[in-house]
């Protein structure tokens, strides 16, 4: 498996469409990119796409494979930029990390105030979990993300930039995506998704998600035991498809919907957990400190766009 098969498939994903994506991505022959799919199948095992006559959709397997592309990628680009920066260390340089889903809403606009202020800084970005950013921001791999206030380390600070709300995420033939709204107690016989308690969290603690869900089920007297566990929301709504599961997830997981997926609003209050900016104490960088001055902008501006998206 080599990065440009990876490349190739989040560009199908994106694009549903093999020819788009020859055409207006990638720049090559549909001929060509399909044998590059296949060839990527047969390296998996397992079929990541459909093809059809209005396109292709992803298998259930494909959407946790995008999810892993992305981070790869991402990854890989990191890691290519950075070699570069201490090779020519030309410009400032300035490391962000976002959670994925959230890199649409927040990135465009932090790099509005970067450029503005800082027209010469060199900007990497990196795409992962929260729990992965919060390690990353540990080990001075970025210097901030956006992320939940995960458990783990004193050195770290956050600062919380908006609340999300909880939806409940169903197959869309289900019974229960008829209601307008759904009481929690409704769930307790469903098979129920839900965040993995251990996986990619800061030594061994419960990623902030998880936590958030748990104790949203304790305070109103609901015992749940997850029938499945995972790491990621591409990985959630397969399982909701293929279960005919449910899952509690904030609502910017609607970017991740397939078709056999919606929601539906909680009855009464729900649970609320935080985006936040973290950073490490120790980072006395002058480019993070004007940022972290920016930040009321930042939320104004974010806030202004999403009013007029409505």
């Amino acid at each position: 498996m080599e990065l440009r098969h990876l490349r190739y498939f989040v560009a199908v994903a994106e694009a549903r469409s093999l020819k788009l994506a020859a055409e207006m991505k990638l720049h090559t022959t549909q001929p060509s990119l399909s044998r590059q799919i296949r060839d990527l199948e047969n390296e998996v095992g397992t079929p990541l796409l459909i093809r059809g006559a209005r396109g292709v959709e992803l298998t259930p397997a494909g959407r946790v494979f995008l999810d892993h592309a992305r981070v790869m990628l991402s990854q890989a680009e990191t890691a290519v930029q950075s070699a570069r920066q201490i090779a020519h260390p030309a410009k400032p340089s300035f490391a962000l990390g976002f959670m994925i889903g959230h890199d649409t809403t927040w990135l465009p606009e932090t790099l509005k105030i970067l450029r503005d202020e800082l027209p010469n800084i060199h900007v990497v970005i990196s795409t992962q979990n929260s729990p992965q950013l919060a390690t990353a921001l540990l080990h001075g791999g970025i210097d901030v993300a956006f992320l939940r206030r995960e458990d783990g380390s004193n050195d770290l600070e956050f600062r919380t930039l908006v609340e999300e709300s909880f939806e409940v995420f169903l197959p869309s033939n289900h019974p229960f995506a008829a209601k307008s709204t759904i009481r929690i107690e409704e769930i307790i016989r469903e098979t129920f998704i839900s965040i993995s308690g251990t996986a990619l969290s800061i030594s061994g603690k419960q990623p902030a998600l998880r936590r958030t869900i748990d104790r949203y089920l304790k305070d109103n007297h609901v015992e749940i035991r997850p029938s499945h566990e995972v790491d990621n929301l591409g990985g959630v709504m397969s399982l909701i498809t293929s279960t005919q599961g449910i899952a509690l997830l904030p609502r910017y997981a609607r970017t991740f919907l397939p078709e056999s997926v919606t929601t539906r609003p909680l009855q009464g209050p729900g649970p609320k957990i935080d985006l936040s900016i973290g950073y490490r104490k120790a980072n006395h960088s002058p480019v993070l400190k004007l940022f972290l001055s920016r930040l009321e902008k930042l939320i104004a501006s974010v806030s202004e766009n999403n009013r007029g998206n409505r």
